[in-house]
């Protein structure tokens, strides 16, 4: 823009504003949000903290859910080993498939000409009051059944790590998209007056996607989420430095608050509330972030429950590092205390569950890692009062082939490719009818053949769990409006309670 256009706008702008007390400001941000110009605000629910971006709102139709847990195992975790039993493939086992199955198919690194398929030596069992099918690997969520709403009809457009990984975190295959839990802090804000809305704990290698799958995007960095540590300092250089008191602490960050708001004040930048509000939320989180990782006040019951402070068993390939198994349970455990001071979202991650070989032994070590604390997680919330309005989720990019995996160079097959035609999820509390399995997958699991649920529809369903219509919760950015599920995605009804 012109410097003299630029200067004519600031003056109306000045004038608006400054006349009756603001009521200006708010009828042009009212004229401007019906002519679709910005964003219309999410229904608000006054609090204290109105001059805060992470201020409660209540949503715009009834909510089943409050907060969500999303534990995320980075990789593919193969479904035809944990989630939907196909014993044609033992059948099968070593024969090629018909080539209408591969032609066009790309993989990430199956030899097709060459490959067949791979038998799956897993026991399934049928759990709980529904009968739910789960494998051997998988004992303590088998007790959980009858809360898992399991689904075998997921698929996606993505075939290879990070593209997936940010389509089923931010419900697009592009950089610099929010995540689903910016969308949702942005939407409904925190009831956490002491952390952070969305908080992020890790696990294992790390994702190939890393702060991309949690980022905010072009939202608001306040709706960023915020990277914990499980041992030590929860945020890196959260301390004062020594010598520094808690007065000239306060003084200090009033001092760089005022002059923040007087820049606010000039050119009206969302970035420069969020760092008003993110020194604000340090200073608050100093005493709060030590007293939510001090485990002294949990019972050794429920240590145990989770498995806080297991040794890894022998042999963990992928699995992530040296106390993996204590670190996992922990932050499942850390999970539970950050809902109940009112988190909105907490992501945990884990990596890797990318068996390309070595799949039998290695993914027993990352279940081993995985199934207690999840498992301890569902059960810990519902005999608090909190699986009813937590959302638990468990997800991945995508699943595994019923294709042996024949990289060259390998001596053996002993592993599986990416498959994003079909793979497998589970959702448990937040308004969620447990104790069903929604759709069905081929006698080989390789395609849909039942009630197909793209990630565009899981992500609808999350939203409307929460109380959005996701075609309605937009954010204006570049001349358009953008939505989580981008243009499209319906919300599977049945997944509702």
């Amino acid at each position: 823009m012109h410097p003299i256009q630029e200067a004519l706008h600031r003056s109306r702008r000045e004038f608006l504003t400054g006349t009756s007390s603001g009521i200006g400001l708010a009828a042009l941000a009212s004229m401007l949000a019906q002519q679709g110009a910005i964003a219309s605000p999410v229904g608000h629910l006054p609090t204290d903290r109105d001059d805060d971006p992470l201020a409660p709102r209540q949503p715009p139709l009834p909510a089943k859910a409050r907060a969500c847990i999303c534990i995320y195992l980075e990789g593919g975790p193969s479904q035809i080993d944990l989630f939907d039993p196909k014993p044609e493939l033992n059948r099968l086992d070593g024969q090629p498939l018909p080539e209408s199955f591969t032609k066009n198919v790309r993989f990430a690194f199956i030899q097709k000409e060459s490959a067949t398929v791979m038998g799956c030596p897993r026991v399934f069992s049928r759990w709980g009051e529904c009968g739910m099918e789960l494998s051997d690997y998988l004992p303590h969520l088998g007790g959980c059944a009858d809360d898992l709403a399991l689904i075998r009809s997921m698929h996606t457009d993505q075939f290879n790590h990070h593209p997936g990984q940010l389509l089923m975190n931010t419900g697009s295959a592009a950089f610099g998209r929010p995540s689903v839990g910016s969308w949702l802090t942005y939407g409904l804000g925190s009831e956490a007056d002491d952390l952070p809305g969305y908080v992020v704990l890790t696990t294992g290698r790390g994702t190939s996607g890393g702060a991309s799958n949690w980022g905010g995007g072009f939202l608001p960095s306040t709706y960023s989420g915020v990277l914990f540590r499980d041992s030590g300092d929860p945020v890196l250089n959260l301390g004062n430095p020594a010598g520094l008191s808690p007065r000239v602490q306060r003084e200090t960050i009033d001092a760089i608050g005022s002059l923040n708001a007087r820049r606010f004040d000039a050119v009206r930048d969302e970035e420069i509330q969020s760092r008003i509000a993110s020194y604000e939320l340090a200073f608050r989180m100093q005493s709060s972030a030590p007293e939510l990782i001090d485990l002294s006040g949990e019972t050794p019951e429920t240590l145990d429950l989770y498995g806080v402070g297991r040794e890894d068993p022998e042999g963990g390939g992928r699995g992530g590092g040296p106390g993996v198994y204590d670190r996992f349970a922990t932050n499942c455990l850390l999970a539970r205390r950050m809902v109940e001071r009112g988190v909105r979202f907490v992501n945990i991650y884990h990596a890797s569950w990318d068996h390309h070989s070595n799949i039998d032994s290695e993914l027993e070590f990352n279940c081993g890692m995985a199934d207690r604390p999840v498992a301890a997680l569902i059960t810990d919330l519902k005999r608090r009062g909190l699986l009813e309005d937590t959302l638990v989720l468990w997800c991945s990019e995508f699943g595994r082939t019923p294709l042996g995996e024949n990289r060259p160079g390998f001596k053996a097959v002993t592993g599986r490719d990416h498959h994003p035609f079909a793979f497998s999820l589970f959702l448990a509390g937040g308004g969620v009818r447990g104790g069903q399995v929604i759709g069905k997958t081929d006698e080989i699991g390789w395609n849909v053949v039942e009630d197909p649920v793209h990630v565009h529809d899981y992500h609808a369903t999350i939203l409307r769990l929460f109380g959005f219509d996701h075609t309605e919760l937009t954010y204006r950015y570049q001349g358009r409006d953008f939505r989580l599920t981008d243009v499209a995605g319906r919300v599977v009804d049945r997944l509702i309670a």
